[in-house]
């Protein structure tokens, strides 16, 4: 495996424009959970000026043109500049970085992001114009380019670029961006506890290639000084971005201390069917729990196709402890998976239904870089649609028209069963995650699939 390349620090820069290009919820804070999380780390580099700027690449009325001429109004001489790249950005992206060379900028241009992090050798053929790429969780690295010369795992040069082990950074140290006053407190928040995933989903950008990333939990001391500033500061819903919250050693003694603190507010969490022990679903009692399930299906073929083998027996028992004890879930479906066919799907759908799960939501399958399933796609010979964020349209074991339907079965689960809210898995709206960690159409509600990458921090 070879070497991560020297990256010298530059002696001669002390001056950073940081982008974000997000796909934002209407609800969204204007600044990204990663965006600020890199801004924490960065202010803690000595003789570095950060200039911040966030565009949301889904809103009405963004141009292109003019986050080219935001980013050049904050260079200076000396600047350098650092954007993530993402499957809801890449096309902004690829057009930005030579309209900024055109346009005279000679800094250097450090690009993070999925896009990057699970790319293979050569992602500098892909992005010519940049200088340095991160891979991996990118706060430490990216300070790390501004604090002298050294070897920094995960980060290559133009001409040099590969494939090593990601960079990596040490959350029991990392800035809080609640507690160092970078996110300021809005009613709405997006949080985490913890990054990476114990599971190893073909789909899913958790899984690193060729192996998983490793399951990295903040600071105990911060993540209960962070729950004592959401009650104090007036938050009142909270969405955690962990893709299995249970998995966090700390998950009940978390929920204790928003349920000690009178937390008044939504928590909706991510959670896995077979993590639902009787100590965990006692510590949700007493709070306004939304917990979100990600099935992804019942059919042991699909199962098997995309590493998820789901343990129906465990699943049915925590649906029924779910509903008995009046706990609010929803289940999660993919359609487009490989060997799926109209009739599997309906199945999965079904199987569900017979348990009483009212708020069921299902999501098109996406080719994200770097996955198995990716580069897996000519087994099942997926083909993807041409959509700002692509999805897979069709396969060897269903058509265009197949998928039509599926799609058409996905979008009339919106519509609730019942208008029971309360201890049936009630209907409430989907989320997602973004810049830092980190789709039939670009819609909102295809934005969930993206959250798979909201574990790798990069600028």
């Amino acid at each position: 495996m070879p070497v991560s390349a020297p990256v010298v620090a530059s002696s001669r820069t002390s001056h950073l424009v940081l982008l974000s290009l997000d796909w934002i919820r209407p609800k969204d804070p204007r600044t990204s959970l990663g965006h600020a999380s890199l801004i924490a780390r960065l202010r803690e580099v000595n003789g570095l000026a950060v200039v911040p700027l966030s565009f949301a690449v889904n809103e009405d009325g963004f141009d292109r043109e003019g986050v080219l001429l935001a980013v050049l109004a904050s260079t200076r001489a000396d600047s350098d500049f650092a954007v993530g790249a993402y499957v809801w950005n890449d096309a902004v992206v690829r057009w930005l970085l030579p309209a900024l060379r055109r346009a005279g900028f000679t800094g250097r241009i450090i690009l993070g992001g999925p896009q990057v992090s699970y790319a293979p050798a050569g992602i500098d053929e892909v992005y010519p114009e940049a200088d340095v790429f991160i891979r991996g969780y990118a706060e430490d690295a990216l300070a790390g380019l501004f604090s002298g010369p050294g070897v920094r795992t995960g980060v290559t040069r133009r001409g040099a670029d590969h494939s090593g082990s990601p960079a990596v950074v040490d959350l029991a140290s990392l800035p809080s961006p609640v507690l160092a006053g970078v996110l300021p407190p809005t009613r709405f928040v997006r949080w985490e506890t913890q990054r990476g995933c114990v599971y190893r989903c073909s789909f899913c950008q958790h899984r690193e290639s060729g192996a998983r990333l490793r399951q990295n939990v903040f600071a105990r001391e911060r993540i209960l000084a962070e729950v004592d500033a959401f009650v104090r500061d007036g938050v009142r819903d909270i969405a955690v971005l962990d893709p299995i919250f249970e998995s966090n050693p700390d998950a009940i003694d978390i929920l204790a201390r928003f349920r000690a603190a009178r937390f008044p507010g939504r928590l909706s969490l991510q959670c896995r069917f077979e993590g639902m022990t009787s100590q965990f679903l006692d510590a949700c009692e007493g709070l306004d729990v939304r917990l979100e399930f990600g099935l992804q299906t019942t059919q042991r073929s699909e199962m098997r196709a995309i590493s998820r083998m789901n343990d129906l027996g465990k699943v049915e028992a925590a649906i029924r402890e779910l509903r008995r004890r009046k706990i609010i879930f929803e289940v999660s479906l993919i359609y487009g998976l490989p060997t799926q066919t109209v009739e599997s799907f309906r199945a999965s759908i079904r199987w569900c239904r017979a348990l009483g799960v009212d708020t069921i939501k299902a999501f098109p399958l996406m080719l994200l870089r770097g996955t198995e399933m990716e580069r897996s796609r000519a087994r099942w010979a997926l083909a993807e649609s041409d959509d700002v964020i692509p999805v897979v349209v069709e396969s060897n074991s269903f058509s265009r028209e197949d998928w039509r339907c599926m799609k058409a079965l996905a979008e009339a689960l919106e519509v609730p069963v019942s208008p029971t809210t309360r201890g049936t898995g009630g209907p409430r709206g989907a989320r997602l995650g973004s810049l830092a960690r980190a789709g039939g159409s670009a819609s909102q509600g295809m934005l969930r699939a993206v959250r798979v990458a909201a574990g790798i921090a990069a600028p």
